[in-house]
């Protein structure tokens, strides 16, 4: 982020910053002017190949809610080397990775992590990223920016399904989300698979900016996404954030033999804040996708389980390649077909339990996710994340 940016975050978030985020705090304000610097070195040296830069073919956007396998997917797409995507360090430094990347590349890896803290997958800064970090760090509006600020009411879930956002300001963001696409062109010279869940309730509009995108919705059984994406949250946000997450705070300071005490069984327990911001991000998101998704053409559009990619990763590629139209996939089987019998093999899934009333709460609010997607009868058990 750059100055204004920062502070503008720091704001909306009331300045309440916890005693143990000061090194986040402390870190990210001494980059900021750096951010500033290497951003005018950037255009200076840069600017007119990013006037002319273009796209090098039809974006494919990955969408579907969090932890539904989006990001399993999307290291799937990029071993073909006929598409690319923008990388964590793009994503992190959207103003200037044109003339930094490589010194991170090179010298700095070790600020990152091996392990997402959230799962088992692989980190660093070549790793295929969701670009909804890149429009958080150009200073848009963006559901992330909640991250920083856990504790505090949530922001920008307008700019879930963009319902309540008015022209101007929606054409400033598909602008600046299109000019981020572009720098990364610059680089990688190849069509873009791009993944952010944030897209799902956008498609429409994300659909009208680039004529001939695709789309792939993936999903998932809702009694794994809702233990995950509450984990994801709360990971997140205690890595990043300027305030101790609530579920931490709570887990800290709770009784050891608080599941032991008896409560009034005439009202069931209030759902936690943190519990209702999930189920209210998936209600907005998916509101918007199925009312929006009939107006994507059926060629343009596929859907796939999250159960049926881990279980035969082969066969759900190469229909996305077919229903999409996409490149010949028989050129990229051999290289899913090693990651199936070498890398899919030793991955190890994280474990959830999903307590009888948080089940019946999703199964309420998430209704027609259950049903639309088949899961409403659905047995098998999907504690694995």
């Amino acid at each position: 982020m750059r100055p204004l940016t920062w502070f503008g975050l720091l704001r909306q978030g009331g300045f309440r910053i916890h005693p143990s985020r000061i090194g986040n705090l402390i870190g990210v304000t001494l980059a900021t002017p750096f951010n500033t610097v290497l951003a005018g070195i950037q255009r200076v040296i840069f600017g007119r190949r990013l006037a002319a830069a273009e796209l090098h073919g039809p974006p494919v956007f990955i969408i579907g809610h969090w932890r539904s396998g989006t990001t399993l997917l999307h290291e799937l797409m990029v071993r073909d080397e006929r598409y690319s995507s923008p990388s964590t360090f793009q994503c992190f430094a959207p103003h200037h990775f044109l003339v930094s990347e490589w010194v991170f590349q090179k010298f700095f890896r070790w600020l990152l992590p091996q392990k997402r803290p959230m799962d088992n997958m692989a980190a660093g800064w070549d790793r295929p990223q969701e670009d909804e970090f890149a429009i958080m760090n150009l200073g848009l509006p963006s559901p992330y920016r909640h991250i920083a600020f856990p504790c505090e009411k949530p922001v920008d879930l307008d700019y879930l399904d963009f319902k309540d956002v008015d022209q101007t300001a929606l054409d400033h963001w598909l602008k600046t989300l299109r000019s981020f696409l572009l720098a990364v062109s610059t680089v990688t010279g190849r069509p873009l698979v791009i993944k952010s869940p944030t897209h799902t309730g956008r498609i429409a509009a994300l659909a009208k900016e680039f004529p001939d995108a695709r789309f792939i919705h993936v999903t998932r059984d809702p009694r794994a996404l809702f233990p995950s994406t509450c984990r994801l949250w709360t990971s997140l946000a205690a890595d990043q954030g300027m305030q101790v997450p609530p579920a931490l705070s709570a887990r800290k300071h709770s009784p050891r033999n608080d599941s032991a005490r008896v409560s009034d069984e005439s009202s069931p327990p209030k759902l936690s804040a943190e519990k209702q911001y999930v189920i209210d991000c998936m209600q907005r998101m998916y509101d918007s996708f199925h009312q929006d998704r009939d107006q994507i053409d059926a060629n343009r559009l596929v859907d796939i389980h999250y159960e049926d990619l881990i279980a035969d990763p082969v066969a759900t590629l190469e229909t996305v390649y077919r229903s999409l139209r996409l490149s010949d996939f028989e050129s990229v089987r051999p290289v899913i077909e090693n990651w199936a019998n070498t890398e899919h093999r030793s991955y190890q899934t994280n474990r959830h339990r999903l307590s009888e009333q948080d089940e019946a709460t999703i199964r309420s609010a998430w209704k027609d996710y259950f049903e639309t997607y088949g899961y409403a009868n659905d047995e098998r058990s999907q504690a694995d994340d």
